[in-house]
């Protein structure tokens, strides 16, 4: 796959220019740097430290270090990363530092937790591991930040904490009340946020000052094309040359904001959040997916067809999930800087430029 393109880094940069300095020459310690949230973690931290002179090091916790090198080997080249082999579920301070480089003090000023299994078949086929998933990584993470000494912890929690949304409510905010089904399995995601997010409040009675990011939906290079993201299937469909199939009736409402500005939010939700105050992360510019839909399909630049499985109930609202992002603009200044055709313009000149191509398959949404 390729890189990041450097514009969004340099877009990423421009945004947190002035939130750098407390890790000059310290060390950051990352779960979940993997993934589509960990990849622009890495990459815009390494842009960073390069650009700014930081002297500083992240350590990044996989199950598969040698894997994600032969994957992406630019990125796990950088020197400022070191990879360590770990199950977040069961990883000690002891076994990290035995993986660490002559020198390493093995000490953290900062930890950020953005491993989930972000999956939706494991959460409806197995419930009770993505749980004990969440909780427990999320224990075992606070636990090993008390050990290591780190005082500043973001967690990578959801807007599945609140549950269905109510049909009367275009945009959730953090005060809303609300939570999932706890009598229905497929609640297991959501509830396990909810007792994570409680998890971190615990801790701060030992020192630990836990950010807490509630993340909606995203676009963007790296994304995968390939499993439950509607936008993601989208842009694979027209990249496959259409159509574009929706298995729904195209009415549920969804936002997405650009994973540059994605990183731009949580890296000052990291250096600059309330701790214990939980922040929206995501668009508030909200469309249904029929609309995004048509919109992916125009911004693909080829003729490409749009699907609808099935019409519309009359009259019957529609599903949301769309979060009220006053909160991040009140407090932090953060705003949804890239609007939504251009991420999609550029989520497709990354995968044109060398993603591999991906079978078809129904979007459920």
């Amino acid at each position: 796959m390729p890189s990041i393109p450097e514009a969004d880094l340099e877009h990423v940069l421009a945004h947190t220019r002035g939130l750098w300095e407390p890790l000059r020459g310290s060390h950051l310690f990352v779960t979940g740097g993997t993934g589509f949230f960990g990849r622009w973690l890495l990459e815009s931290f390494a842009f960073a430290n390069q650009r700014l002179d930081l002297g500083a090091q992240m350590t990044v916790l996989t199950r598969d270090p040698v894997a994600f090198k032969q994957r992406l080997p630019e990125v796990a080249g950088q020197s400022c990363l070191t990879f360590v082999k770990g199950d977040v579920t069961d990883f000690t301070l002891r076994q990290v530092r035995g993986q660490l480089p002559a020198g390493h003090p093995g000490t953290y000023s900062f930890v950020i937790h953005a491993a989930t299994e972000a999956s939706a078949q494991l959460n409806e086929n197995d419930p009770l591991r993505m749980i004990d998933t969440i909780v427990a990584g999320t224990r075992r993470t606070l636990d090993f930040a008390a050990e290591c000494g780190a005082h500043r912890f973001l967690f990578t929690s959801s807007g599945a904490v609140y549950g269905a949304q109510p049909p009367d409510v275009t945009h959730v905010s953090e005060e809303y009340s609300g939570g999932p089904d706890c009598n229905n399995p497929r609640s297991a995601y959501g509830e396990a946020k909810r007792l994570a997010e409680l998890l971190c409040a615990c801790y701060s009675g030992r020192g630990i000052e836990a950010l807490i990011a509630r993340c909606f939906a995203f676009v963007g290079p790296g994304l995968p094309l390939d499993i439950h993201f509607a936008v993601g299937n989208f842009i694979r469909d027209s990249l496959n040359g259409g159509p574009i199939r929706i298995g729904g009736d195209g009415t549920p409402c969804r936002s997405y904001l650009y994973a540059a500005d994605l990183a731009i939010w949580l890296w000052h939700i990291l250096f600059r959040a309330t701790p214990n105050r939980p922040y929206n992360v995501g668009s508030d510019a909200s469309l249904s997916i029929a609309e995004l839909a048509a919109l992916v399909a125009e911004s693909s630049g080829e003729p490409v067809e749009v699907c609808i499985a099935r019409p519309g109930t009359p009259d019957a609202p529609p599903s949301r999930y769309v979060p009220s992002t006053c909160r991040a603009a009140s407090e932090l200044g953060l705003e949804n800087w890239i609007p939504l055709p251009e991420a999609l313009h550029r989520t497709f000149a990354w995968n044109r430029a060398g993603a591999p191509a991906l079978a078809p398959a129904v979007t459920k949404s």
